[in-house]
């Protein structure tokens, strides 16, 4: 069962979170964190993954850590969760059109740690969330999953169309690259041997 369980406490986040790769989309979200808390439910959602989550963090200071930090746990578990990666597809990749914006997302779980973020978000805020802390998310969750992360904003003028679209293409490649491929689900995706 591809599942992990991440408990990080920091001075700044008290971060509980549970994730299941193989599931149905359910989510229970509490980041502390309004707009997160949504963009998680649909990365949940629309990535079929089961994904319980709760932040206890300093957000009388700023939304920042708790961004920072559940972007650090979430890439932990999905470390954990995949294991050795054995028999995983490996790449994934999804454009999604969110009424005005276009985004194109493309991972590749290769064990190296890249973020190339193409996102032009043209206003500082969506309701109270600083929306510089979607790359702070996106950084926190690369280095620690060790994987290859491209998001690029082709269209789009509305902050959270731009966002919203983003999490929602980035769960559609996640779930493609973490899928089993039945026809090599006994190998490494690698001629290295090892991701």
């Amino acid at each position: 069962m591809r599942t992990a369980e991440i408990n990080r406490k920091t001075n700044e986040t008290d971060i509980r979170l549970c994730l299941k790769l193989d599931g149905t989309g359910k989510s229970n979200i509490d980041s502390g964190v309004g707009f997160l808390d949504h963009m998680l439910t649909l990365f949940a959602r629309h990535g079929r993954f089961d994904l319980d989550l709760k932040c206890d963090g300093d957000i009388y200071v700023d939304d920042h850590h708790s961004a920072e930090d559940i972007g650090i746990a979430l890439g932990q578990a999905f470390e954990q969760a995949l294991g050795d990666k054995r028999g995983i597809v490996r790449y994934g990749s999804f454009i999604l059109p969110m009424d005005e914006s276009l985004i194109l997302t493309a991972v590749d779980i290769s064990g190296r740690a890249y973020l190339n973020y193409d996102l032009h978000i043209p206003t500082q805020k969506v309701g109270t969330f600083d929306t510089e802390l979607t790359e702070e998310f996106f950084l926190g969750f690369v280095r620690n999953a060790n994987l290859t992360l491209h998001l690029k904003q082709l269209e789009g003028k509305n902050s959270h169309h731009i966002i919203e679209g983003t999490f929602k293409s980035f769960a559609r490649s996640m779930k493609q690259a973490v899928a089993i491929d039945s026809a090599f689900q006994d190998e490494i995706p690698s001629t290295k041997g090892v991701l």
